[in-house]
Parts: structure tokens; sequence; C-alpha cells
């Protein structure tokens, strides 16, 4: 009877919060394909350990990172490692504006290296403290603090992703 309970709140949890992981993986990899890829993984991964989450309300915690660990997992794989070869396609009017400015993140946010950038979207797209993304990741606040100074900066370096330096410095 237990089981048949677990499954139905896994069902409900999913369901509620398959949009949100999947945007999070979208930010972490840039490819909706990947991003699919990566929250299945996290999911089955959730599923198959949902009996160790004590907390109810710690299971969006504990399915967070499950998806950033499966996103550094695949990023160690080789064959994962190679480039998209198209390219995005201009955009054609003034109204699509957002979409090129989401475009250029995407595009800055995958020359980050990948722990950088776990840390990056648990910062400031999750809107997650130093100390919970230190549990999220499995590392200390003070990797965090430093990975995210080393991300923050790839990003203000890259050509497409241009912070002015008041800007930049405001964020710290």
């Amino acid at each position: 009877m237990r089981v048949g309970e677990r499954l139905v709140d896994l069902d409900e949890f999913v369901h509620a919060h398959l949009s949100s992981l999947r945007w999070s993986a979208f930010l972490l990899c840039g490819d909706w394909t990947d991003a699919d890829d990566i929250t299945q993984d996290a999911l089955v991964r959730l599923a198959t350990s949902v009996g160790r989450v004590r907390d109810p309300a710690a299971t969006l915690a504990y399915a967070r990172k499950c998806l950033f660990r499966s996103f550094l997992d695949t990023r160690r794989r080789t064959w994962r490692r190679e480039a998209p070869v198209g390219e995005v396609p201009e955009v054609a009017s003034d109204a699509e504006a957002a979409v090129e400015t989401r475009l250029d993140l995407v595009a800055a946010l995958r020359d980050v290296p990948p722990r950088q950038r776990a840390v990056i979207i648990c910062r400031f797209f999750l809107d997650l403290d130093v100390a919970e993304t230190a549990r999220a990741l499995r590392c200390s606040e003070g990797t965090v603090k430093s990975q995210t100074a080393r991300g923050l900066d790839a990003l203000r370096r890259h050509p497409q992703f241009d912070i002015p330096k008041k800007y930049a410095e405001e964020a710290l």
C-alpha cells in the first residue's frame, strides 16, 4: 500500500515540477533534446530512490540534485563533448528581441565549464542561496562561491553576452 501511495505522490510531483526541471536542464546544457534526456535521467534517479527522501518538502531539492548530478555525469562522457554544428538563425523582428537575448545567454552559458554553469543556474536562475547550492551539488560553500565568481567572470568575457563593467561589479 505504501509503495502505491509513493507512486501517486511521485506522479503528482512530476506533473507539478516537470516544466521547471526541464527548463533548468535546458539552461544547463543549451539543447532541448539533451535537456529532455537529463530530466528523464534525473526523474529515474528520483523514482529509484524516492524512499530515501524522508521529508516530502525536500523532494524538489532532491530532484534538483539528481538533475545537476545527471548533467555533470553526461558532461564527463566523451561522446557528449561534441559541439553542435548547426547555427542559430538570425532573429527577424524587434518583437523577438527577448528570444535573441535568451539565445545569447544560452550560447554564453554553453561556453562556461559545466560545474560553474551548474552553480550559476542554481544561484541566479533557481534563486538558491550558497548553502542550498552546496547541498544540491555536493560541495562546500567555499567551492560554490569560487565557482560562482569564475563562472560570472567567464560570462563577462563572452562576446555574445557583454555585461558592462558597472553591472558586473554590482552583481558581486
